[in-house]
């Protein structure tokens, strides 16, 4: 090691530099990004879901202002807000385009897959989430015949002796087994419609409001895993469990 700095500086040139040789001393100069000094940059690429444009039909109209998207169809109208980080722009050619507004970080999470937890504020949604509820919003309100011709809907099932639904008017009384029937009203822009007694359909063009409902009306008497008694969705699985007599047989 030290004949091989004598022969360097007996060789050396006497030379004047920022770094490297200087008077005389052949100083080794590395490159930073070896040794990891040099921050590395790393290029944001925007998602590719994110990038995919959205077909708007002809009789649905689009509003934009502000944050506020407000889209129209046949079947009614639905509207929501969107984050700051997010820009919504609608082409002359008929397409909706969902595009960045900063360049931050949290735009840039905002515009490929982020996870959103049940606490999350709105305006932690993730682009991809913004995409796919514009995109469910237009096929909402006419992207298929069938949807056209019905929408959405959800179905739910009484279970058990006496369970039974009717309509007043506006109004689901459902019988449960409660001292007391337990009557709902039901939100404006839903349609329910009760089957024998022990069907009910829930319909219209807001899917997250016919779910809020049809939840509602289940809560009252979930299914329970014995039996089976209850309220239940149509395609609902119930895992049954074995009573105590079965078990000592």
């Amino acid at each position: 090691m030290a004949s091989s700095i004598t022969s360097s500086l007996q060789t050396s040139n006497l030379r004047s530099a920022f770094l490297g040789e200087r008077n005389g001393f052949s100083v080794c100069s590395v490159s930073v990004t070896h040794v990891g000094f040099l921050k590395k940059t790393i290029e944001c690429k925007e998602s590719r879901i994110g990038k995919q444009p959205i077909e708007v039909p002809s009789n649905v109209s689009i509003k934009l202002e502000g944050q506020a998207l407000e889209v129209k169809g046949p079947l009614g109208q639905l509207s929501m807000t969107y984050p700051r980080e997010v820009l919504v722009q609608k082409e002359d050619s008929g397409f909706l385009r969902v595009r960045k507004a900063l360049e931050t970080r949290r735009a840039n999470q905002m515009h490929g897959l982020f996870r959103i937890s049940l606490t999350s504020s709105g305006i932690e949604k993730g682009l991809w989430l913004m995409v796919i509820m514009i995109f469910c919003i237009v096929i909402g309100c006419l992207l298929s015949h069938a949807i056209v011709s019905k929408g959405f809907e959800k179905r739910l099932q009484l279970v058990g002796v006496g369970y039974r639904a009717t309509l007043e008017g506006r109004i689901l009384v459902l019988s449960l087994g409660f001292s007391h029937p337990v009557r709902m009203d039901i939100p404006d822009g839903i349609q329910v419609k009760v089957e024998e007694n022990t069907r009910v359909v829930v319909s219209g063009y807001d899917k997250s409001a016919i779910g809020q409902f049809a939840a509602s009306i289940r809560k009252w008497r979930p299914p329970e895993p014995y039996k089976g008694k209850g309220v239940k969705y149509a395609d609902e699985i119930i895992r049954r469990k074995e009573g105590k007599a079965g078990k000592k047989k």
